[in-house]
């Protein structure tokens, strides 16, 4: 089941879908639900196995849609393990997928880098970083895509407090954003962010 709600005067619709019917696998884990979301920041909360990155994963055009329309948005997910990419450094992730992102910004990638203090690990291919540090990775690339969807599966995951704080400060630095929408999926909203609506998945 799904339920959102909006924290704030409804503002400019980034993607809306009417009937979304999906899931992974071809399973119908959602069904007929009408999804809006709106510019600045969604929280997506739920207890295990409600959906959440499922949920991100549709929305993003990762999985497809057993009915209903996505709108051509441009929108990024990652899973932030980055799975596949051992043999990789980070350097070589983020050219990837810079690729597929037109909008991303370098000047930003180079901030977050020194704010997530993953200078020392640049050389180092994934497979020789911590879960912490691989998942730093991943969210360089998400919060640098600029993407006009960002969906963003648990990011404080295995963070050390000061990068929680970095990502943190992204996220309410972005949320009067009147053209782009963040997703962001855990199982309880962070109370130190300014989100803009919520989905609750149950």
């Amino acid at each position: 089941m799904l339920q959102q709600t909006f924290h704030t005067p409804l503002r400019q619709k980034v993607l809306q879908i009417q009937r979304l019917t999906g899931g992974p696998h071809s399973t119908q884990l959602f069904t007929d639900q009408d999804v809006q979301i709106p510019a600045g920041l969604t929280a997506v909360t739920g207890d295990e196995g409600t959906g959440k990155t499922s949920l991100l994963r549709l929305l993003a055009g990762d999985l497809p849609l057993q009915t209903g329309t996505r709108p051509a948005v441009d929108a990024l997910w990652l899973n932030l393990s980055l799975p596949g990419h051992d043999e990789d450094t980070p350097e070589q992730v983020w050219a990837a997928l810079h690729k597929q992102c037109p909008q991303w910004s370098a000047v930003l990638q180079a901030a977050l880098v020194q704010a997530l203090s993953l200078q020392v690990h640049l050389d180092k291919k994934l497979f020789m970083l911590s879960t912490g540090s691989r998942r730093k990775v991943g969210l360089v690339a998400l919060l640098s895509c600029g993407a006009t969807l960002t969906c963003i599966d648990q990011p404080y995951v295995s963070l050390d407090q000061v990068s929680i704080q970095v990502v943190r400060d992204f996220l309410n630095d972005m949320a009067d954003h009147p053209t782009r929408a963040w997703l962001v999926a855990d199982y309880e909203a962070d109370p130190d962010v300014d989100w803009q609506s919520a989905i609750a998945l149950s």
